[in-house]
Order: C-alpha cells, then structure tokens, then sequence
C-alpha cells in the first residue's frame, strides 16, 4: 500500500494546497501578510474612440490640434532624449500593419497602426490604431488608448510644425491633393496655425472631393475643387499630397512647382509607396523626422544612399536653416514617427485628466505574492468553477 496524489477538476484548488501539500502553510501564512501590507493593484488609464471624440468635442478640434503641435515642439526639442529606431513594419499585398516604438528615461511608448487602402470596400478606414504609454522603471502600462482619430490630428499637426519652420509666413493658399480621411485635419491644421485661407482641393475620386467641400464649408473654410494635380496646384503657396494607394505614383511632378512653395509630402510612407517624382525632390532642401526610417519609407526612397536630408529638430532647435529665401522651394518628406505619438499620447491623457474624463481598465493582475501568479488564478476562480482538486487514495 502506498499513498498517490490524483489531480482532479472540478473542486476547490485550497484543498490540494492545503491537504496534499501541508508544508506549505508558513509561505501561505506569508503570503496572507502580504496581502494585507504589499498589494499593489495596477489600474491602466483607458480611452476608447468614443470617449476621445468626447474630449475633442468638450476640448474643440482646433485648439486639440494646437496643444497637440505644442506637444511635439517641445519632444523635438529633446530629441537626443529619445532611444528611436525605425518602425518594425509586416507588409502583405493588400497593406501594412506596423509598431512603433520609442523611449526616454522615464516613459516607454508604441503605437501599433495600419495601413489597408482597399478597406473601404468592408466600410472600414484606411488606418486604424491604438497606442500605449507605460512606465520604463516598473514596466506598468499606464495608458492604453484608441489613435485612430488621434494619428489624424497629429499627423496634422505635425505638418504644421514643419510647414511653421520651411513654409512662407505669408502663405495663404494651399492645394490637397488628396481628399480622404486625413484631409480635414490638414486643412484645420493649416488654417487655424498658419493662417491658410483657401485650399484648392482635387482628387480622382469626386466624391471624396464632395464629402472634403461639405465639411469645408461646414466649418467656414473656403475652397475651390479643381480636375486635375496641375491645375490645382498653380499659384499655391503649399502643397500638401496626402494620397493613399500603396504604389510608386507620381502625383507631384517637377513642373508643378513654382518658386516659394513648400511641399508638404505625406501620403508617400512605406516602401513602395511614393508621391513626389524624384525630380520634385531636386528643387530645393529636403526635410524629415528620423532619417534612417526616411530612406526607407519616404518619397526619398528613390534617391540614392547619399542624396542629402535634414532631420527637422534641428531646424527647429535653431540648429540648422529651414528656409533661406523667399523663392526658395521647401520640400518636407513626411512619413509619420513615433516620437509625434508620444507627444499625441501625453496630450489626450493630460487634458483627459484636466476635463476629468478618465476612466481605468485591468490589464495587470493584482497578486498577493509578486511570484505567485498560479495563485491569483484560485482566488478569481469564480464560484462555479472551481480550479484544482487534490485527492489522496490508497492503492
């Protein structure tokens, strides 16, 4: 005769502690203690697409995107902070899906975000994304938010800070070439922190171009729709292109450009995938967030290795020239970099704070021991279904 232990379904997970395994009563006596002293419940701050909407809503889009371009400004200024790196991208026929990442010494965050042109035929959007910030010494997720509606405005954002440091001051006319999702918060970018008046709008789908004057003029922002790139873009101070089929277009070519505008290149953002002719880029300086990811993903993907390029935080830091003439053609390669979802990040959880607009999620299990994750699996068991059973018998 001798005594096995069979381990059953089906009842409670306490008895197989206790009854097959009783020399462990002095670490569950600690374990008791440290419930009592040393549990530390981890409540991730959540903001879902609706309650993002709401902020915009209570904050007003233009100020949102204001406060998102200051946000950025002040992260560019401390770009040397930042441990960057390119984003890790998954491309298939049909799109990308992509995760991008970046850190100071104190907050790690990743956006994870794709990029599927044809969704519109499952009534989808182009980009969907959600984003995290979390805390580099603990690891704890301290936000987790939707940014799909929030990449529109940053993005937006982010070309108005560029366009701030390259563009003309008197600039007041701008082409969008372009007239999808993204097009709005461009053109309320650009008005309301550059002062833009008018915006010449074509794109070869009319109806994209119907729904961006409705809006337009909702708004009180004037526009002229035209049936062509070239004739849109004749005597504009701006150029925005903010196309999105993944091929290597030529939407701007070198013809269309006059002296004095600035070229605010962003629909050209993974390999194979451009805008500009290469010879768009030859008119004047060339400006981008983070060069090595700029190579790659950029309408600069067509230039050779030592084609030369400015990383804009150092136009901004006062560093390097942005403009130097009047007549001179600006030309800023946007691809989109994690850092400015950094800054996106910070700005929806601060003011979501400020308008008391938060709410908490559970991510991160709340365990009476730091080592004993099993544990917690017993004490959420539920009544109906217990975990673990312990049974002696003889045999």
């Amino acid at each position: 005769m001798h005594t096995k232990l069979i381990i059953l379904f089906g009842v409670d997970f306490l008895q197989y502690w206790l009854i097959a395994i009783p020399q462990k009563e002095t670490t569950m006596s600690n374990h008791s203690s440290l419930r009592k002293d040393a549990i530390r419940r981890v409540n991730t701050l959540f903001l879902s697409a609706e309650r993002v909407a709401e902020i915009i809503n209570r904050k007003g889009i233009a100020e949102c995107i204001a406060g998102v371009a200051a946000y950025i400004k002040q992260d560019f200024l401390r770009w040397n902070d930042f441990d960057k790196c390119a984003r890790v991208a998954n491309h298939s026929a049909v799109g990308v899906i992509e995760l991008m990442p970046v850190a100071d010494a104190r907050t790690y965050a990743f956006k994870y975000v794709n990029g599927h042109p044809a969704n519109y035929r499952y009534n989808l959007p182009t980009v969907m994304a959600f984003g995290v910030l979390a805390d580099v010494e603990t690891g704890i997720p301290n936000l987790i938010s939707e940014l799909t509606i929030t990449t529109a405005i940053r993005t937006a954002a982010m070309s108005a800070v560029a366009a701030g440091a390259l563009a003309r001051s008197d600039s007041r006319t701008m082409a969008l070439i372009g007239n999808g999702a993204q097009s709005e918060f461009q053109a309320l970018a650009f008005h309301h922190l550059l002062g833009i008046e008018t915006f010449h709008l074509f794109d070869i789908d009319p109806n994209a171009t119907d729904k961006l004057v409705a809006n337009l003029a909702r708004i009180g922002l004037k526009s002229r729709r035209f049936s062509d790139v070239r004739t849109a873009v004749k005597g504009c101070d701006i150029v925005t292109t903010v196309t999105a089929d993944k091929t290597n277009a030529t939407i701007l070519t070198a013809d269309m450009v006059e002296p004095g505008m600035h070229i605010n290149g962003v629909g050209g953002d993974c390999p194979g995938k451009t805008e500009l002719h290469a010879d768009v880029l030859r008119k004047g300086p060339v400006f981008c967030e983070f060069e090595p990811q700029s190579r790659i993903e950029g309408d600069m993907q067509q230039m050779p290795a030592d084609f030369p390029v400015t990383e804009l935080w150092q136009v901004l830091s006062g560093q390097v020239v942005g403009r130097s003439s009047a007549d001179q053609v600006t030309i800023y390669d946007s691809v989109g970099f994690a850092l400015e979802d950094y800054s996106a990040l910070r700005y929806m959880r601060d003011v979501a704070a400020e308008l008391k607009m938060t709410e908490t999620v559970s991510l991160i299990p709340t365990l009476a021991h730091p080592k004993d994750l099993f544990g917690f699996l017993a004490e959420n068991r539920g009544a109906k279904r217990p975990l673990l059973a312990a049974v002696a018998v003889a045999a």
